[in-house]
């Protein structure tokens, strides 16, 4: 995954606020309506991956190699730090357990740790080199996507039990859940999605991207059945979550790492590695 500076992180989750007051005013365009709104200065240093947002607890987590930085989504303060997370690219929420969840990549584990507290409960020995890291309520586990062992390990999000390993033959790289039993993720190399059953833990499908390549962030509008894929070759590709078609398929910029899509403007966002949002 890209590292980028901690300022143009937050570029993504501000243009989520702009975005739904120019939803509000019908003279508002979507070319003029997104600016950053501000910046905050994290402490440390810039390294960092993927940002997951705990809405409800207001929480921002910030993957940046050795630690996690967790925030006050709505000031920017520091409020606390998951330290020793080798390698660490991703955080994955659990709400109704209470737990939350880092993808060590270097080295192969899984921290669960109390979404209160931030205290490490367990650490959990997963795949080589895991990346990204999701939460599935509709059958309550968490995924790592390990990208050198070119699977996923389900885990037991009020446990921490491994309940299983699914071989997707190939290095995944993001995901998505549908939250009513089905998982489907990138792989960068293969330029395919993989859908699989997240309760039974088997591979349901390989969908070819072709002919974009590479792709790296995904993002779902569960409602509607659609998957926003970022894809390297400069292309967001949708496509229908049930039959695997290619609705369509739109520039971005270069560089896309990921991608977000907000249910309540109908948006789907690409933060790309050159400085733009598309």
């Amino acid at each position: 995954m890209i590292r980028w500076s901690i300022a143009a992180a937050f570029m993504l989750a501000l243009c989520f606020s702009r975005s739904a007051q120019a939803a509000d005013d019908p003279k508002t365009t979507p070319a003029t309506s997104h600016k950053v709104l501000k910046e905050w200065a994290i402490p440390g240093d810039v390294k960092w991956d993927y940002l997951t947002l705990d809405a409800a607890a207001r929480r921002l987590y910030i993957a940046r190699s050795t630690h996690v930085s967790v925030l006050n989504a709505d000031t920017g303060e520091v409020v606390g730090d998951i330290p020793k997370t080798a390698g660490v690219h991703g955080v994955a929420i659990a709400p109704e357990q209470g737990h939350g969840f880092t993808s060590n990549g270097q080295a192969g584990t899984v921290f669960m740790f109390d979404l209160k507290t931030l205290k490490v409960l367990d650490t959990i020995n997963v795949g080589k080199k895991p990346d990204a890291i999701i939460f599935d309520p509709g059958s309550g586990r968490v995924f790592a996507f390990n990208g050198d062992s070119e699977d996923a390990t389900a885990i037991d999000a009020a446990t921490g039990k491994v309940d299983g390993t699914v071989a997707l033959g190939g290095g995944p790289e993001f995901a998505a859940a549908d939250g009513k039993g089905k998982i489907f993720v990138n792989l960068e190399e293969k330029g395919e999605v993989v859908a699989f059953d997240s309760k039974k833990l088997e591979v349901l499908a390989h969908w070819p991207l072709a002919p974009a390549k590479t792709p790296t962030g995904m993002a779902m509008d569960i409602a509607h059945h659609r998957l926003f894929i970022g894809c390297r070759s400069q292309a967001m590709v949708i496509m229908d979550s049930e039959s695997g078609k290619i609705i369509a398929s739109l520039p971005i910029g270069a560089g896309v790492d990921a991608t977000a899509f907000d249910k309540e403007t109908g948006l789907a966002f690409a933060s790309n590695a050159d400085g733009t949002l598309t």
